[in-house]
Parts: structure tokens; C-alpha cells; sequence
């Protein structure tokens, strides 16, 4: 385990923090569960067969003793499981739809976030983010003042530790959805002991360019300052001017951001999930996400091409957020 990890984990010890996996038979979500209810980590809840789920961990040597399953065939709470969606919804489902939808191990396991028997989820072992990240949109929304859920990344390398976002979710954000991003984005860093110093990224530093998408992070910084006016934060700045001291002096001398930013806002998806990429493969950086955020409580995707410490490494993550 990496020392961030490791930091991780003893941040969200003794917490008693419980995290819903809706896929309870796959053997990298057992693995997972299994070590994190010995090391007494978080509590992990399996959704699916009792007898089903038992017999798979016996098929791969874990042990399920005393981690809670929940089988959406099965479940004394499903009526009232049923009429809570129904009002959350509010009319967009009707009871018989609802006792369809909520067969669903996703909707199920986010439907116990949203009544408070958990605390988070984490699931996409073998289902889409899709499938993943519309059930937390439609029951636990976003959080108010929030319209978007977005994707970070934390960077680590020995020492340093960089927040980039939105490198997962939103495809063309607008100036309000990246003056969002940025405000949850700096919380985020809070989170994980990062002091956030928040630089909003562009082709162009403080109008060395002028075009529709350099104005689109021009307004972006002022929303983000009228929505926290206390962030450290500015843009549009160009990454090297972010990043390293010396150029910022040149091209920003009076920015707050000295070459000293901790947070990075990529202007569009397709500039932060390149951008993250290749400082994970070129810089050496371990690259920990996405993490979702701007929700009401966690709920994270995992890739499905996960393995168990990722399964593992993830409610670590998702048990931090909801602290």
C-alpha cells in the first residue's frame, strides 16, 4: 500500500464507516470486503444471494463471516425501500415501476445510501459507469448549489500530491460547471490533507489569447470566486505558469497562483483526461480516481478492469468523503 493509502486508511479508521458493494459475487468485491471487514477498516455490505455469495467465497478462499448481505429478492425493507423512491422520484415512477428498478443491484445499493443504512458506495466491477452514476444522479443528487457531478484524479508521487479535474464526467463543461468543479474540487483536496491552491487551466495565461474558449475560463474564475469568495485561485493560467515558479513570474507576476498550484482545472475532459494520463505514464505519478464528487454522499465507479486492491483502495476513498 502506497503512503497515501496508508494515510487514508488511518484517517477513516474508527469510524465505523460503511460502504454498500452492489456486486457481491465478483471475486475481486470479495476480496476486497473480506480484508477490509478483517482489518476492521470500514464495514462493507455485500448486495445479492446470501447462499450464492458464501459459495463463491469459499470458491476463492475468503471469508464473508459477519459482513451484512442484502438480496433485492429478499429484502423486509423493499415496501418501504419502494415508497421512498417513489416519493424521491416524485412522480416519475410509480410504485410497480419502482419494484422493478429497485431489483437493479445499483439502484438497490443506492437507495441504502440514501436512507442512511450506508454510507457510500462503490461498484462498475462489471457494470458501466453509466450504470453506476445514474441511480446516485436520480436519488442522492447533487448537492445544493451543485448542478453537476464531476471526476478527479488525485496525483501522487513520493510526496507531492495535485488534484486534476474534471477528467471523467463532463464532457464541454461551461464556465458555471468549471467554476463548480473548481469549488468542489478544492474541497475535495481538504479532504485528503492537500491545501488546495486552485489554478483554472487554459492555452493562454492572463490574455496572452483571446478566444470563446479562454473567455469561457476568464468567467469561470469570477463564478468560482462569487461561490467561495475565500479559494486561493486564479486563471486562466497555462499549466507551466501553474506549475513552476520562474514562469509564473514572468507571465503572472501578481497571480496568487505562484508556480505553487495544488489543484488543476482542465477547461474540458478531453484536455484533463490526456492531461492526467500523461503525467501518470510520463511523470511517474500514481494516478488515484476518478472520484466522483458534488454528490450528497459518495458514490465512486470503478474501472472493469479493476483488481481487488483497487476494490479496496476505492472504499478507502469513498469512506474518507463521507467523513
Amino acid at each position: 500500500m502506497s503512503e497515501f493509502f496508508d494515510t487514508v486508511k488511518q484517517k477513516v479508521r474508527g469510524h465505523n464507516k460503511t460502504i454498500v458493494f452492489p456486486e457481491g459475487l465478483d471475486e475481486r468485491i470479495l476480496t476486497a470486503a473480506s480484508r477490509l471487514a478483517s482489518e476492521e477498516v470500514i464495514r462493507p455490505v455485500l448486495i445479492g444471494n446470501r447462499n450464492e455469495i458464501e459459495a463463491k467465497a469459499r470458491e476463492i478462499s475468503v471469508s464473508v463471516e459477519g459482513i451484512p448481505t442484502y438480496d433485492p429478492e429478499n429484502y423486509e425493507g423493499f415496501e418501504e425501500m419502494v415508497q421512498a423512491f417513489v416519493e424521491r422520484r416524485k412522480g416519475k415512477a410509480t410504485e410497480e415501476d419502482a419494484r422493478k428498478i429497485l431489483k437493479d443491484v445499483n439502484y438497490f445499493g443506492t437507495m441504502l445510501v440514501y436512507l442512511k443504512k450506508a454510507d457510500g458506495l462503490v461498484s462498475g466491477a462489471i457494470h458501466s459507469t453509466a450504470d453506476t452514476v445514474r441511480p446516485a444522479l436520480q436519488i442522492i443528487k447533487t448537492k445544493p448549489g451543485v448542478k453537476k457531478t464531476s471526476g478527479i484524479f488525485i496525483m501522487v508521487r513520493d510526496k507531492e500530491k495535485y488534484v486534476f479535474a474534471d477528467c471523467a464526467i463532463n464532457i464541454a463543461p461551461d464556465s458555471q460547471d468549471l467554476a463548480e468543479t473548481a469549488v468542489e474540487s478544492a474541497k475535495t483536496a481538504r479532504t485528503f490533507d492537500i491545501e488546495p491552491r486552485v489554478a483554472m487551466l487554459s492555452f493562454s495565461t492572463k490574455g496572452s489569447a483571446h478566444s470563446d474558449e479562454t473567455e469561457k475560463v476568464v468567467q469561470a474564475v469570477k463564478m468560482a470566486k462569487e461561490l467561495d469568495p475565500d479559494i486561493v485561485l486564479d486563471g486562466e493560467l497555462q499549466f507551466d505558469a501553474a506549475y513552476v515558479p520562474a514562469v509564473a513570474q514572468r507571465k503572472a507576476p501578481d497571480s496568487v497562483i505562484q508556480g505553487n498550484a495544488t489543484v488543476f482545472i482542465f477547461p474540458s475532459l478531453e484536455a484533463g483526461n490526456i492531461g492526467y494520463k500523461m503525467a501518470q505514464r510520463l511523470g511517474g505519478f500514481e494516478a488515484v480516481g476518478p472520484i466522483l464528487q458534488g454528490l450528497n454522499a459518495p458514490v465512486n465507479d470503478l474501472s472493469r478492469g479493476c483488481n481487488a486492491e483497487d476494490v479496496y483502495n476505492l472504499a478507502l476513498i469513498s469512506a474518507a468523503q463521507s467523513l
